[in-house]
């Protein structure tokens, strides 16, 4: 006897980075060519000796660190965050505008959980982060993909035409996953502006904003008084202080708002981890300097993509920044069976294109994303000989 499943989640494509990973069953990568594993962007170092020492003191010396805590989070963290991005963002953010989450995906299902249910729409950019696509099939809620094109800048004008009834929010993630792209301040603008007007929810991915290349605050949107009414931000720990394995997140949004939030996250998680969360608090407050280092670090490898495609022949970069490049490539396979060959043929693990757009989508089929945000420079280096050497 088979037990039921669940339509939505039969409907929902596997985890992308699992797939990928499952390619390399079998494979060999000889000690001169050693995998390069450019298929998630996760970092994979441990936080700094200092975080991970602040870690451990929490953990022998307070009891608290091992008990359940708020369902929204630490009030300190809370208000740690709202401080510095009401300073950073030019806005007035208050500590109650602040939920805590476990990670950043967490932070956009929890937030979406009170915005949509089934049969409802939520408007995409392609290419999307795949796990923002996997929630809403698995809800029931139809993803509208709003066509970017060759900059990978979606459209406030074009996303203005496919509002429907069943609208209820717009998503945006800048720096992107997985194009790496920087929105323009105007774009997000543009974007406020018509969720505004139509009564939708502009939700706002900064995952990676703390390795923006650009100075001062990517945008203005929290400067406008109206904000609750319109903009839900989310955020992750994970990037800046290393701190992957113990999920933390955040959503900024409106109180009532998170009112809702509470009652989704105390049935999936009832609070956020303790210890993850005082990390995340120590580092905020004491780690300033040491972020600014990692993002010069991403910064030199990111031009050292963007001065790697322009020699290499036949390949078209159609997006770089924080921790990703987005690329259309030149051989004959598509995009699936060339990122499989590329495992054995190069020893290079990353994802194809199709794995971030709709199904059928032609464009995906010549695409790749290339999470660069592991690789040194002598490996980016090592990434580009390989790929000039491949024949097909």
């Amino acid at each position: 006897m088979t037990l039921p499943l669940n339509p939505a989640m039969a409907a929902t494509l596997p985890p992308p980075v699992m797939e990928a990973r499952r390619w390399l069953e079998g494979a060999v990568f000889p000690p001169e060519r050693p995998l390069i594993n450019v298929s998630q962007a996760a970092p994979v170092d441990p936080p700094p000796l200092a975080l991970r020492q602040e870690i451990a003191r929490a953990a022998l010396e307070d009891p608290a660190a091992h008990l359940y805590g708020p369902v929204l989070g630490l009030p300190a963290l809370r208000a740690e965050l709202a401080a510095q991005w009401s300073a950073g963002y030019g806005g007035e953010i208050r500590p109650g505008q602040v939920a805590i989450t476990q990670g950043c995906n967490q932070a956009f299902c929890a937030a979406m959980a009170t915005l949509a249910g089934a049969g409802d729409e939520v408007i995409l950019p392609t290419p999307w982060y795949f796990n923002h696509k996997m929630w809403l099939d698995m809800q029931g809620v139809a993803a509208v993909p709003l066509v970017t094109g060759a900059g990978l800048i979606p459209d406030p004008e074009a996303a203005a035409r496919l509002i429907g009834p069943r609208t209820r929010a717009i998503v945006l993630v800048s720096p992107n996953n997985p194009g790496g792209v920087e929105y323009p301040a105007q774009v997000l603008r543009g974007f406020y502006e018509l969720a505004q007007a139509r009564g939708l929810a502009l939700i706002v991915d900064e995952t990676y904003r703390d390795f923006d290349s650009r100075a001062g605050a990517p945008h203005e949107l929290f400067a406008d008084p109206g904000w609750p009414g319109t903009l839900i931000h989310l955020y992750s720990f994970s990037k800046a202080y290393r701190l992957t394995g113990h999920r933390v997140g955040a959503i900024v949004a409106d109180a009532a708002r998170l009112a809702e939030v509470e009652k989704f996250l105390d049935t999936v998680a009832i609070c956020p981890g303790q210890l993850g969360q005082i990390a995340a608090l120590w580092g905020m407050r004491n780690l300033g300097d040491w972020v600014a280092g990692e993002r010069r670090e991403i910064l030199a490898r990111r031009a050292a993509m963007v001065q790697g495609f322009a020699r290499l022949e036949g390949w078209r970069l159609l997006g770089c920044g924080a921790y990703f490049a987005y690329v259309e490539h030149p051989h004959p396979l598509p995009s699936p069976e060339f990122a499989r060959a590329l495992v054995q043929r190069a020893g290079v693990l990353l994802l194809p294109g199709t794995m971030f757009m709709p199904g059928g989508d032609a464009a995906g089929a010549r695409q790749l994303r290339i999470a660069f945000a592991n690789v040194d420079a002598a490996g980016i280096s090592d990434l580009f000989g390989r790929l000039e050497r491949l024949a097909f």
